[in-house]
């Protein structure tokens, strides 16, 4: 998946990137992000599908029999609803993620979460006072523009949706967020058409194209059998050579999070 960020953002739209601090792949990421200034790094805090930093006796709520995180969302929900996650375990290693990122060199300046699992109520508390405390001016909240067909993945976004009106009422005045997030329910299956049709829904305001590239489809699909996407066609979609001039016609520019959070003018289209 590196690669393919890293390409989306040399050739195409991408203008940052998030990284999971106990992803198998971080110490040549960190290296390769060191080589790019100008693009943003954020942390993608993770609390289901992978290996903790914490050593397990400090976090068995969040664990499954196996010593690693939950398989799914469904499960972390689930277990969340009944009163079982800890929310000072999630501090514990969540505060483990950002350090290790911290300590690799990144300037963090946004933090989301796989699976959005950052706006759950109390999981969002902890997540907004280590922003404050390590000083991330963005949190991603999703916002998702109204889902027209009926399908089981329009009802996740619509309660996502939901779930992250609440934590937009709870945000501090030192963080910021978008005014709303485009591409979550295309997931993995961005094509050129679709972020055209997105680029419609972006409307007055910050726009923050959510995004998954990533280079050899073979090799990421063994590593991670269940999400199905389809990562060198959207790196593909979004390097398309055709955007930049959409752009200009349609008014959109595109800017970054250390942008906004300087105060500078945005860039136009390349």
């Amino acid at each position: 998946m590196t690669l393919g960020a890293l390409q989306a953002h040399d050739r195409g739209l991408v203008t940052a990137v998030s990284v999971v601090a106990g992803g198998a792949a971080l110490e040549p990421a960190l290296e390769q992000l060191r080589d790019r200034p100008g693009l943003d790094a954020g942390v993608h805090l993770t609390l289901v599908g992978e290996r903790p930093l914490s050593p397990p006796g400090e976090v068995p709520s969040l664990l499954g029999r196996d010593g690693a995180f939950l398989p799914h969302v469904r499960d972390f929900a689930l277990r969340y609803a009944l009163g079982g996650i800890a929310a000072a375990e999630v501090e514990t290693e969540l505060r483990r993620q950002i350090e290790r990122l911290l300590a690799g060199g990144l300037r963090l300046v946004h933090a989301n979460s796989h699976q959005h699992l950052h706006v759950l109520p109390r999981v969002f508390d902890v997540v907004l006072r280590l922003a404050e405390e390590y000083r991330i001016p963005f949190v991603r909240i999703p916002r998702e523009p109204a889902v027209h067909r009926l399908s089981r993945r329009a009802v996740e976004i619509a309660v996502l949706n939901g779930v992250g009106r609440r934590a937009r009422r709870r945000l501090p005045e030192t963080i910021r967020t978008t005014d709303r997030t485009v591409g979550v329910m295309e997931a993995g299956r961005l094509t050129p058409e679709g972020i055209e049709a997105l680029l419609g829904d972006v409307g007055e305001g910050i726009s923050e194209l959510v995004c998954h590239p990533g280079l050899g489809d073979r090799d990421l699909a063994a590593a991670y059998p269940s999400w199905g996407y389809d990562w060198d066609a959207e790196t593909a979609a979004l390097c398309d050579p055709r955007f930049p001039d959409l752009l200009r016609s349609r008014g959109i520019q595109i800017t970054s999070f250390s942008t906004l959070f300087s105060g500078q003018p945005a860039a136009p289209p390349p």
